[in-house]
């Protein structure tokens, strides 16, 4: 049996299960987001919390996936299902891309633009949202675009907690030593990331068009 069968007799099997990964994806980010950005604005606020913000999004990188899912299994909330565990962890790893980019892109913004916006009588707030923010908008989608692809590859190890996706059919080939269920797997997963990549770079550089 190639690949192709394999597909085509597991399809309804493999649709649940490729929308169980952009659920994982999806959720994951949208926390990644919500915490990663207001992070990355505090870190241009501060030289104490940059190097701690910083570093311990770093630390979180350098940790294996399945450590920390080990490291998350003894946690009384995130321990008692799978799914709370595998979106904490991929949102754990989107927070640096997503911290670096919005630093990046504040930090970037010209001088020149900002000391006009203080000269018009703008508050620090209403230069951030007003002018820093949206002029570094396409560097923050940037950073999103980076930590969604991670994201999607990651996904598929939270098949090894029972969290679904598509690193089902990649751990059940792996076990069964076939190659067709393995590529069932992974090929739908690494054609999720590329069109993430390619819509979000598209977004990006609109974005940045108009920055």
């Amino acid at each position: 049996m190639n690949v192709w069968q394999f597909v085509v007799q597991n399809r309804v099997q493999l649709l649940q299960l490729t929308l169980e990964h952009i659920w994982l994806v999806g959720v994951s980010m949208f926390f990644a987001v919500l915490i990663g950005v207001p992070l990355g604005v505090l870190v241009t606020r501060s030289r104490v919390l940059n190097r701690a913000v910083l570093g311990s999004a770093n630390i979180i990188q350098t940790i294996p996936s399945l450590a920390l899912f080990g490291f998350l299994l003894p946690a009384p909330w995130f321990g008692q299902r799978a799914e709370r565990m595998a979106i904490f962890a991929l949102a754990l790893y989107a927070l640096l891309p997503l911290i670096r980019n919005t630093y990046a892109g504040i930090t970037g913004v010209d001088h020149s633009v900002v000391e006009a916006a203080r000269a018009m009588g703008l508050t620090d707030l209403q230069l951030l949202f007003q002018v820093q923010l949206p002029l570094a908008l396409g560097v923050i989608i940037a950073g999103v675009r980076v930590a969604t692809v991670i994201s999607v590859g990651l996904a598929t190890i939270a098949a090894a907690i029972g969290a679904g996706g598509l690193g089902e059919f990649i751990f059940r080939g792996l076990a069964m030593v076939s190659n067709q269920v393995i590529l069932a797997g992974a090929i739908p997963a690494a054609l999720l990331a590329l069109l993430a990549d390619f819509f979000l770079g598209k977004l990006e550089k609109r974005l940045a068009r108009h920055g």
